[in-house]
């Protein structure tokens, strides 16, 4: 049986993964179990780049193989704004609603067929010598022109899905966690850790998408 580190601090994160990971022949640690309190500063340009960071970083300080994620909002009109800044694209300390607010006054006067969108979720999994293998999940909306529903967190009532007819804020939480960027990053991650599972490797620089 082979260790996984999901490096996070979120315990619904850590569900999350854990409940797509079932059935894998994988011992999961969280950071916590590891007693690991250590933060990784995000200076890269890319949500790989964060990713990798992460995943490196908390995969040499535990030993074991270590799965790390970052994930943002990007917006066409806005030349693929605010990216990797999407938690701090307001300003350190900024609400979700002051951020909400600053992203709709940055798409003012634009149309809604011109409001196109899409969250990102980039997983890296690094193994403790330094081989690191990616999945992405990719789920595409559009900006609303106000917030609707209140569910979800962060960018999700501006999130509008087509196919749902609704916001992120306005489906259910179960709903929200099969569809979602990270959702999807997870199942394409599982490949990765099913060859983990049987070989004990992994593909250094491989990447999958779903």
């Amino acid at each position: 049986m082979h260790e996984l580190l999901i490096a996070t601090t979120n315990q619904g994160k850590l569900r999350e993964f854990s409940a797509i990971f079932a059935g894998l022949p994988l011992t999961i640690h969280s950071l916590r179990d590891r007693m690991i309190d250590d933060d990784v500063e995000e200076t890269g340009t890319t949500f790989a780049e964060n990713a990798r960071l992460k995943a490196e970083y908390y995969a040499r300080r535990s030993g074991i193989v270590a799965l790390a994620d970052d994930s943002g909002l990007e917006v066409a009109a806005l030349g693929g704004e605010p990216g990797v800044y999407s938690a701090r694209y307001a300003g350190a300390g900024a609400t979700d609603a002051q951020r909400n607010a600053f992203l709709l006054e940055k798409l003012h006067g634009i149309p809604f067929h011109a409001r196109l969108a899409r969250f990102i979720c980039v997983i890296a999994v690094a193994t403790p010598d330094g081989a690191v293998a990616y999945a992405e999940g990719v789920l595409p909306g559009v900006i609303e022109f106000e917030p609707r529903g209140t569910g979800g967190f962060g960018y999700d009532p501006l999130f509008y899905l087509l196919d749902e007819h609704a916001t992120l804020a306005e489906i259910s939480a179960d709903r929200k966690n099969q569809i979602s960027h990270r959702a999807r990053a997870a199942q394409a991650a599982r490949s990765i850790l099913e060859h983990l599972a049987t070989s004990g490797e992994i593909h250094d620089g491989e990447r999958t998408t779903a």
